[in-house]
């Protein structure tokens, strides 16, 4: 995967992002796309992240990736 720095990751525009408000699971490429959601498919079962928002985190990525 592609290594986003932290200039690169605070310049990101929030719609770049998953979770928008919080800034959470960054979507500016195709392997941050697909890193999102596994960590958030994860972090459902761990009971950190609701299904509504995995759902939506994964339905970004999959525009993305073109799913």
């Amino acid at each position: 995967m592609a290594v986003l720095k932290a200039t690169k990751r605070n310049s990101l525009p929030s719609s770049d992002f998953g979770l928008p408000s919080e800034r959470k699971y960054p979507l500016n490429d195709r392997a941050h796309a697909a890193n999102a959601k596994a960590r958030a498919t994860q972090m459902v079962a761990k009971g950190k992240l609701s299904s509504a928002a995995a759902g939506r985190i994964r339905a970004k990525a999959d525009r993305i990736l073109g799913e």
